[in-house]
């Protein structure tokens, strides 16, 4: 997605130095041979509230840097500027500050591409060109920024190169995960990591417990970068269906598979997208993507890494447009299906994964508020939202393709109800799902504002999953109540729809 806000940039000036194997702070004027490929970043913002979604939560801020690329760009992770209000950057020796735009934004790959208003703001900084070189066994180096804007540099391992869930939890995409001791500071939420004075990748998540780091790997960043460059961002390739590895002899038994073990089994398709179009059924095992065969591990054999799973095929090389033909066996017999990719948007999910610098839609009704189920709804229950949200809805999220296979609606909920005296032996309501309202089908919070406004001999009659399975409230007194409700409450509009 594109879209605009207004930042300040920063430029910081560093010595020429041979990286140490452990922490060292480095003097920023050490020397003047070359200026240093980093901004610094301030993010102030505010997140919307899914439990009183016509508000905000209080102001946050955070800090950052930025990594200077190719043609006055600047590279940072889209955790830092999601939500935000003002985004500065300023030069650590002097403070000055410049306004900039955020280009490009893709919070399922957690990377925002950030440009100045004035390009010359970043002459004499030596912009850094990705490396796509990292194999395990790799050192990397960790470069942060004292409040002097003194370089600290700090060296780990490359441990491993897999496939991983990042932030927002769509599908998997390449992660390096390193071994690393490296220290909090105030600009760590975005830490570049440099190999040969190349970006290798950016930091992911940090574990200081057990000194794990992952990071976004340089292939990721420059399927970000050059998808950037088109007309209009598309993201990355969903591979559109789910996945079970083939080990267990019963289950290629039971999917009639012959010849040797290979391929995964598919589990669920998920609706309205080219994998339905291409023909792919629950059943069918995938036995390899292109020339590259996959075993029954899910791995296929990279020329860089060796046995990875095979997304990363599909996520870090190739593009939406692009057409690749699925080996499968079904009932036994092989086909090929052709595969158009493309990327899933968050509007064709049942359950959206994700809603970041949008309000949340709602409608308040004397008193109940009605909300449209969303993960980001269910992550207001915080970082172990799967155990601590209702249950009932963390499994809609989680089986919505198996649950919802026409995939063209989305769930409306009663999240809480607020006491009015509309709502009388209601206010112990929550966690509600929202079947009918006056006899109507309810597919959609729009679905729901249209069916309130024909009542049913002066009563709205609400349908619901769980019990008390029928709400009447009098639509007479509901409407009486509606001003002292919004100024009790402080609700600015009793709806949002859009």
């Amino acid at each position: 997605m594109r879209r605009t806000a207004i930042i300040a940039f920063g430029l910081l000036a560093t010595c020429t130095c041979v990286v140490a194997k452990k922490e060292s702070a480095l003097p920023a004027a050490a020397t003047k041979s070359k200026v240093l490929s980093l901004v610094r970043v301030n993010v102030t913002g505010q997140s919307y509230d899914y439990f009183r979604p016509w508000q905000k939560r209080a102001p946050f801020s955070k800090r950052a840097l930025g990594a200077v690329l190719l043609q006055g760009r600047v590279l940072v992770t889209a955790d830092l500027v999601a939500n935000q209000n003002y985004v500065e950057l300023e030069r650590a020796e002097s403070g000055e500050k410049i306004a900039a735009n955020v280009q490009v934004i893709d919070y399922e790959a957690n990377l925002a591409l950030l440009e100045p208003v004035d390009k010359k703001f970043l002459d004499g900084i030596i912009p850094l060109e990705v490396g796509l070189d990292t194999v395990v066994g790799d050192r990397l180096a960790a470069w942060q920024l004292e409040q002097t804007g003194a370089l600290v540099v700090t060296e780990g391992l490359v441990t491993s190169v897999q496939m991983m869930h990042y932030p927002i939890e769509i599908g998997q995409f390449l992660a390096y995960r390193m071994s690393i001791s490296m220290q909090y500071r105030d600009n760590s939420y975005t830490v570049p990591l440099v190999k040969n004075n190349k970006l290798a990748g950016l930091l992911l998540r940090y574990d200081s417990r057990s000194q794990v780091l992952d990071v976004i790997p340089g292939p990721i960043i420059m399927h970000f970068l050059k998808e950037a460059g088109s007309e209009q961002y598309r993201g990355f390739p969903s591979i559109g269906f789910s996945f079970f590895p083939t080990r267990d002899p019963q289950l290629r038994s039971f999917a009639g598979q012959i010849g040797k073990p290979a391929g995964v089994y598919v589990t669920s398709v998920d609706p309205n997208t080219s994998t339905v179009k291409a023909g792919l059924q629950v059943g069918d095992i995938v036995t390899a993507i292109g020339n590259n065969e996959i075993d029954q591990n899910g791995n296929y054999v990279d020329p860089l890494y060796g046995k990875i799973e095979f997304t990363n095929l599909l996520t870090a090389h190739a593009y939406p447009g692009d057409s690749v033909t699925v080996h499968v066996q079904r009932n036994g017999k092989p086909m090929q299906l052709n595969l158009t990719l493309e990327h899933r948007s968050t509007k064709d999910y049942v359950v959206p994964p994700y809603n970041l610098d949008q309000p949340p839609s709602y409608y308040v009704l004397g008193g109940m508020i009605f909300q449209e189920l969303s993960r980001q709804y269910l992550k207001e229950w915080g970082a172990n939202w799967v155990k601590d949200a209702p249950q009932r809805f963390v499994y809609l999220d989680r089986f919505q393709s198996e649950l919802f296979p026409e995939g063209n609606h989305k769930i409306v909920i009663v999240s809480q109800v607020l006491p009015t005296n509309a709502t009388v032996g209601y206010e112990e309501l929550m966690y509600l799902t929202v079947t009918k309202v006056n006899g109507k089908e309810i597919k959609s919070l729009a679905d729901l504002a249209a069916a309130v406004k024909q009542p049913i001999d002066g009563f709205i009659k609400i349908e619901t999953e769980e019990d008390p399975k029928q709400i009447e409230l009098d639509a007479a007194e509901v409407e009486a109540e509606a001003p002292k409700l919004q100024q009790n409450y402080g609700i600015s509009s009793l709806q949002r729809l859009d």
